[in-house]
């Protein structure tokens, strides 16, 4: 049997099986509705990205001090206002439509970035305090800044409880894996195979209509994530610390976030009609920054060595 072989790009791992669920979904839906084990996982997506967030829990290295804890806090922190602020005048500026986005897509896409994205980036054009960020930066991951954001502004009927629970399996997981090496080992390695199951979910529940529908407004998130808000947190972290390399590296959307309206769908309803879009919105985003990060960050750390260059001259 001949193997299937294709090159492999950021964020594969839950865009692939999501498009392959679409296929499905729009060509045989009814293969999908066959029964038992293969139905309940099609149909299963709070409790696949529960799981999913209970391995990332465990996988993720909290430990960060000093100049790396305030990086790391100064330039999530601007990450998730920015989104939240942006996501709130689409909501009430714009009647929740935007170009096609909504507050959903906005706060859910931006919000979440993408820390394997930023460690690989760090790791050749950054400092050790941009290195040890990422222990900050990681703890935003999840539909649980979004619930609070929408629901704060009345955008969305979220109960306490369910807050509590979004973020509960994520919490258990990083205690499990802080108090257990061999615990952290085993249960790091299902973080991937778990966010594959949880695409092929998501992609399960949508047509190609939906997904060609969150095309081009995804590009656009994208866009905005890295450009836009990308720029504004470069200069928070320039005024508030150094260089901007560590803000340029974390201006990107995490795979995990195209969970995050499915999610919030699940404990509000009315979100139910728009998830779809917002999920495809937010698939296509994190394809667009994983190239585009890299390039915004080189063009930070290019700009950064000739500024040093000519301070050392003069």
């Amino acid at each position: 049997m001949q193997r299937i072989h294709y090159k492999r790009f950021p964020g594969d791992t839950i865009v692939v099986p999501m498009i392959i669920g679409v296929l499905l979904n729009s060509i045989v839906p009814s293969f999908l509705q066959i029964g038992s084990f293969w139905t309940s996982v099609v149909h299963g997506t709070g409790a696949l990205v529960g799981i999913f967030l209970f391995f990332l829990g465990a996988s993720m290295n909290i430990h960060s001090a000093g100049q790396a804890f305030k990086k790391g806090g100064v330039i999530i922190v601007t990450k998730i206002a920015l989104s939240i602020l942006l996501g709130f005048a689409i909501a009430f500026l714009f009647h929740d439509s935007f170009l096609g986005l909504s507050s959903l897509a906005v706060i859910g896409g931006i919000s979440v970035a993408n820390n394997a994205l930023y460690s690989g980036i760090v790791a050749t054009m950054g400092d050790d305090s941009d290195k040890g960020a990422v222990g900050i930066t990681s703890l935003s991951v999840g539909p649980t800044v979004t619930m609070i954001a929408l629901s704060s502004a009345g955008l969305a009927s979220v109960s306490l409880g369910a807050i509590i629970g979004s973020i509960l399996p994520l919490v258990l997981g990083m205690v499990i894996g802080a108090l257990s090496p061999a615990l952290k080992k085993i249960l790091s390695a299902g973080v991937t195979p778990s966010i594959i199951v949880v695409g092929f979910a998501l992609g399960a529940n949508m047509s190609i209509a939906q997904l060609f529908e969150g095309g081009v407004s995804g590009i656009l998130l994208g866009v905005i994530t890295t450009l836009v808000i990308g720029s504004v947190t470069v200069l928070m972290e320039k005024l508030l610390c150094r260089d901007g390399i560590a803000a340029a590296a974390i201006s990107s959307t995490a795979a995990s976030a195209v969970a995050n309206p499915q999610a919030l769908a699940d404990v509000d309803p009315k979100y139910a009609a728009i998830c779809p879009i917002a999920t495809a919105q937010i698939a296509a985003s994190v394809i667009v920054t994983s190239f585009l990060t890299p390039w915004f960050t080189a063009q930070i750390a290019k700009m950064q060595k000739k500024k040093n260059t000519a301070s050392q001259e003069a």
